[in-house]
């Protein structure tokens, strides 16, 4: 295995490791996970704020939300392909919130510390909306804004929409917002 897919393996292991127990997680629980000793974790990362620094960087990757939306079927109408685009990029942003709030409550915040987190943020969510522009050319004739303008518009409001609400239930569904997005608020007179 060379040293590049055994960082790979590494980390992958260790994400759901970090959900479960933040940054507490053991130098023994890591090695178990990922089938290898432990002084193996550290010839391949210097530390566990690297190993975790990565975990970050791996976490905020968008390749399966990405593969999710690339299989989704254009020939369906706009509102459903939406729906499974919305649910792929909701199960994404579930991924990482449940890392971030893991390591957060544990005291570790590695992305932080890493100025060039921001900018991966950025690409991450320009290669979304791109994936997510795809999705509306079929209809490219009927749409009032391009394809990209309104791709970024959805995701604003699906991430906006994906915030916490209280116990009442305030909580849009999937379809909610498609359907808010596609008619907008106000019933046809």
């Amino acid at each position: 295995m060379s040293a590049d897919e055994r960082r790979r393996m590494i980390v992958q292991s260790v994400l759901p490791l970090l959900v479960e127990h933040g940054a507490g997680v053991t130098s023994a629980q890591i090695a178990r996970a990922a089938g290898i000793g432990e002084g193996t974790v550290f010839r391949v990362f210097k530390d566990k704020d690297e190993l975790f620094a990565t975990c970050f960087a791996e976490a905020l990757k968008p390749d399966q939300v990405l593969d999710a939306i690339a299989v989704i079927d254009l020939d369906q109408p706009l509102e459903d392909r939406l729906v499974e685009a919305a649910d792929a990029l909701s199960a994404h942003l579930q991924r990482m919130g449940a890392l971030m709030a893991a390591m957060h409550g544990s005291g570790n915040r590695p992305a932080r510390r890493e100025p060039a987190g921001k900018d991966r943020r950025r690409e991450s969510m320009g290669v979304m909306r791109d994936a997510m522009a795809e999705l509306f050319e079929p209809e490219r004739k009927r749409l009032r804004l391009p394809s990209a303008q309104l791709a970024a518009l959805f995701l604003s409001l699906l991430f906006s929409g994906r915030m916490r609400f209280d116990e009442n239930g305030d909580e849009p569904t999937t379809m909610e917002l498609v359907d808010v997005f596609l008619n907008g608020a106000v019933v046809a007179a």
